[in-house]
């Protein structure tokens, strides 16, 4: 059996290496990523989930993740560290952000509570991606919760005894 080079990746590259457990999980993690980010559906990522892990060496690992941003041979470039995680455009600011915001400026319960949910949902993602729009998320979740508060003293003033 020949070890050869191959798969997209050089000929000083690791590609002919046996793959570690270690190496299947930073690749499933490449593809849960992706799949959280949208870029895989649901089938797609049990195929290739399935694939990392039967895969014999690192190439075999670089082919499954090599449509998505720090797969492929970029896996492997620095095997001492994990793989680099996928940062949003410069500039880009969260639409959950946004969406957290649009909804709390409407003080009803149902968009009070969707801007809350938003809101806790954008500001872990600008924290994991680095995208912008912090301050709208946090806008959104305080507008949510004003909007739930007059919801609920509406409702007690509403419900209570009139005497």
């Amino acid at each position: 059996m020949t070890m050869e080079p191959g798969y997209g990746l050089a000929a000083s590259g690791q590609g002919g290496l046996r793959a570690s457990d270690a190496d299947r999980e930073r690749a499933a993690e490449v593809l849960q990523t992706g799949f959280a980010e949208g870029r895989l559906d649901k089938d797609e990522y049990d195929t290739l989930l399935s694939q990392v892990y039967a895969a014999k060496t690192r190439a075999d690992l670089a082919t499954a993740t090599q449509q998505l941003p720090g797969g492929g041979a970029m896996l492997y470039r620095a095997t001492a560290s994990p793989p680099a995680r996928y940062t949003a455009p410069a500039g880009r600011t969260s639409s959950l952000a946004v969406a957290s915001l649009v909804c709390g400026i409407v003080p009803l319960l149902p968009t009070s509570i969707l801007a809350i949910v938003f809101g806790h949902v954008a500001r872990g993602q600008i924290r994991r991606t680095g995208e912008k729009g912090d301050g709208l998320a946090l806008a959104g979740l305080v507008l949510g919760w004003v909007g739930v508060a007059l919801t609920v003293l509406a409702l007690v003033m509403f419900v209570r005894p009139h005497g």
